[in-house]
């Protein structure tokens, strides 16, 4: 336990000014507000601001930050209120505490609704001080490290996918890396242990036979820099985490061996220009492997991360994986937006508002969601991305997730420009709005005001800043549409009755059906929320309705054109899971290319079996290039809670050696995959070639499969077949 006397030094050692005094009232305050109270661990709960404020200390941060981390959880754990704060502490810090206090006494329907209410205020707590999501980050880090003391596993495992979604995303926009990668292990031990455990295992063993090799790198780059005229240069190894592996398991097509740059080597000199001159030292003494040299000196982040990085063939032939950058930049990298308020020898924060244009973004998609839980999804979008950086035609730069289009440029350099988009020239050429931006490319969107955002984009988009705006004007468009529908369907029913139709007579019956206003009821009539025949006995209470003869009625069901979904187990409807099909139409999915949700698809009318869905890229597909009236334009229905399981089938290579093969089954069936058939395909003395079928919920379950795989060390090669 950190001593108050402790505590005060630490934060004094870096800021000689400090407010003792502020300190010293906050850690009394704290510890006898939160007196006998105690943790799941059984550890006094006192502890937890201590230890998340010990944390903060590390970084470096000014009193007001250290005395909100110590108070962060009195105004929720204790008796002690807001007033008490404001009043003991003052205006600032209790601004602070408010916004870093967990909102749990919010009433909300469901526990996402809750957790995206609660992210909600703290971005709008954040955008007016960056110190809050310091604190709320030091705070989570504290809770993960302690994550094994909560009894129930379940939970265990939501606040494990709720810092991995959002809190470790928050923590690298700032350039947190040091702080991320931590939160990320310690999420990753807890949702996926037995992977981490075997990436760790390979890992060990990787150590000790590259022991020496290491340390032979580090020595040959360390005596060429110094041979070419950089002596103060220094030359350190980092090893990759095991959740980053992890990630690159998933996202590329190789077997753990073949990951290059688990040990990145790190060149830390003095100045900029040196940078670049250490640069050219090795590349021109090591041949550069394509493709891996990324300049982000010239480019920055958005988080303000800056360094140059290389692949090459290094020292001993070993591909390696070379960061060099300044001291100044290697302080940035590490605590990213905290550095800019770490106290320098002149005793004042520094800070900047350039790193914060992503806050703002998360402020425009706050105005534009309709709940918490949209807000949530479209956060997530825009967090949880790896980067491309596009230019405008005056040499602006842009920085997008990977995966973005021409609309998601339009809207990041402004909303009208997204709303009023009809075209894009990418690098001089006229290209559909969907095409994937690659890195480098200049960007000129072509506007008309007569333009609004179409239903389409929705599908390609994906900045959440994009689709909550898209949404918005559909859900608008869509509304007024409903308007219109809904009084054209009471005008004609009050004719039908005898009576003249007036707005004011629906203006006496809102309230009755819990509506705001007229246009709201209406609305509610047209999307079917309300009949017609409600609303006119509503209005008229006394009128006798005239019955239709039975057989009339009978009639009207028996050549009704609306489809009645197949019902759920519980009774409720089924959503479909693709949209852009007519209700009712038979469906089949394409045992060529085995689509999973997830995967990009389009629908072949096949005649006699409806629609045949393949994914965007199956070869089967260029048979039907003369067929353009059998396309349809499909995708899948995000969200859509359908048990329906999804064949994934894989090729898999393992060594043919005892229980090779019980290791693989037992892999899948932790990640909840089901085999539901193999077949071995190849046997060599050394390997089996299995072909593999598995349901899967969607691609990316079928992916945390493959990525589990290949980091056993049983497994020597995973890839998914098509066309089998």
């Amino acid at each position: 336990m950190i001593r108050q006397y402790e505590l005060v030094e630490r934060v004094k050692a870096y800021d000689p000014d400090a407010d003792e005094d502020l300190l010293n009232r906050a850690y009394v305050f704290s510890m006898k507000a939160h007196g006998s109270q105690t943790r799941a661990s059984g550890d006094p709960y006192f502890l937890h601001p201590l230890e998340v404020a010990g944390i903060l200390t590390q970084m470096k941060l000014d009193a007001g930050t250290i005395a909100t981390a110590l108070l962060h959880d009195t105004v929720e754990d204790t008796v002690a209120t807001m007033e008490d704060i404001e009043r003991v502490f003052g205006k600032e810090i209790a601004r602070l505490v408010d916004g870093v206090t967990k909102l749990s006494r919010l009433e909300l329907h469901s526990e996402q609704a809750k957790q995206a209410e609660n992210f909600r205020k703290l971005v709008l707590a954040m955008s007016e001080d960056i110190r809050v999501l310091l604190v709320k980050l030091a705070d989570r880090l504290h809770n993960m490290r302690t994550l094994e003391h909560l009894k129930k596993p379940e939970k265990r495992r939501r606040i494990a996918r709720e810092t991995l979604e959002i809190y470790s995303p928050l923590a690298e926009r700032i350039g947190m890396h040091k702080i991320k990668d931590e939160l990320d292990d310690l999420a990753f031990a807890e949702l996926n242990p037995d992977a981490r455990d075997s990436i760790l295992a390979q890992l060990s063993r990787l150590r000790d036979e590259g022991k020496s090799r290491v340390q032979t790198i580090i020595t040959e780059l360390q005596e060429l820099l110094v041979k070419e005229g950089i002596p103060a240069a220094t030359v350190t190894g980092r090893e990759k985490s095991a959740f980053s592996i992890w990630r690159k398991l998933q996202r590329k097509n190789v077997s753990f061996e073949q990951l290059s740059d688990i040990m990145a080597f790190r060149i830390t000199v003095g100045t900029m220009p040196e940078c670049y001159q250490a640069l050219g030292i090795v590349h021109a003494n090591y041949p550069l492997m394509p493709g891996r040299f990324k300049d982000y000196i010239s480019t920055p982040k958005p988080n303000g991360y800056r360094s140059l990085h290389t692949g090459v063939i290094g020292p001993g032939r070993n591909r390696i994986e070379v960061q060099i950058r300044t001291r100044d930049m290697h302080e940035i990298a590490e605590l990213g937006v905290a550095a800019h308020w770490a106290y320098k020898q002149d005793h004042q924060p520094r800070t900047t508002g350039g790193e914060y244009r992503w806050l703002r973004e998360l402020l425009e998609i706050l105005e534009h969601a309709q709940k918490p839980e949209e807000f949530l999804e479209h956060t997530k979008l825009e967090l949880f991305q790896e980067q491309v950086f596009c230019f405008t035609p005056k040499g602006d730069l842009i920085a997008l997730p990977r995966g973005a289009t021409p609309v998601d440029f339009a809207y990041a350099v402004h909303s009208q420009v997204g709303d009023h988009c009809v075209g894009a020239k990418i690098n001089g050429r006229m290209l559909p709005l969907r095409t994937v931006l690659q890195n480098g490319d200049q960007v000129d969107i072509v506007t008309s005001k007569a333009q609004t955002p179409v239903p389409g984009w929705e599908r390609f988009v994906v900045t959440g800043k994009a689709r909550a705006r898209i949404r918005k004007f559909l859900r608008t468009q869509q509304r007024s549409q409903f308007i219109e529908l809904g009084r054209g369907m009471l005008m004609r029913q009050f004719k039908a009755e005898g009576y003249e139709f007036s707005e004011k007579a629906l203006d006496n019956v809102i309230k009755i059906f819990q509506q705001p206003t007229s246009d709201d009821l209406m609305a509610g009539v047209g999307s079917g929320l309300h009949s017609v025949r409600e609303v006119f006995h509503a209005v008229f209470p006394g009128h006798k309705a005239q019955v239709a003869p039975a057989t009339l009625r009978d009639l009207d069901e028996k050549t009704s054109n609306v489809v009645k979904l197949k019902p759920k187990s519980n009774g409720k409807q089924a959503p479909m899971p693709i949209r852009g099909l007519i209700p009712g139409m038979a469906v089949h999915y394409a045992r060529c290319c085995h689509p999973l949700p997830g995967d990009r698809i389009v629908g072949i009318v096949t005649t006699g079996k409806g629609v045949t869905i393949h994914t965007i890229d199956c070869e089967t597909l260029e048979s039907f290039h003369e067929s353009p009236e059998r396309w349809i334009d499909v995708s899948w229905e995000t969200g859509a809670d359908t048990p329906e399981e999804h064949v994934g089938r894989l090729m898999v290579s393992i060594s043919n050696e005892q229980g090779s093969l019980g290791t693989l089954f037992t892999v899948i069936g932790k990640n909840q995959g089901n085999v539901i058939h193999q077949k071995i395909t190849n046997r060599t003395t050394d390997y089996f070639d299995l072909l593999i079928d598995i349901d899967v919920k969607d691609a990316k379950h079928l992916t945390n499969i493959m990525a589990a795989l290949r980091a056993t060390p049983a497994i020597h090669t995973v890839e998914r077949v098509r066309g089998r």
